[in-house]
């Protein structure tokens, strides 16, 4: 897997307002829309759920490995 090197001219996140990913100017707290001047999010609602359910499907499934128990050691 390779990840292209974003550049400032071509990032882009969500504006609710435009309904669209536009460019954005970022601030200490938060990003705005360079079109509109409204709050802009990473992602869309849509794309954040299709996000979080390929991570989901990307966890390893169950807890721990379980220990390989030695017969030989006794206990305390």
């Amino acid at each position: 897997m390779t990840m292209d090197k974003s550049s400032f001219y071509d990032d882009r996140k969500f504006c609710p307002s435009c309904n669209g990913y536009q460019p954005y100017l970022m601030s200490m707290d938060h990003s705005y829309c360079v079109e509109c001047g409204g709050t802009v999010r990473l992602f869309s609602k849509d794309d954040w759920e299709t996000f979080n359910e390929n991570m989901k499907a990307k966890r390893p499934k169950g807890g721990r490995p379980r220990k390989k128990k030695d017969q030989n050691k006794e206990s305390a």
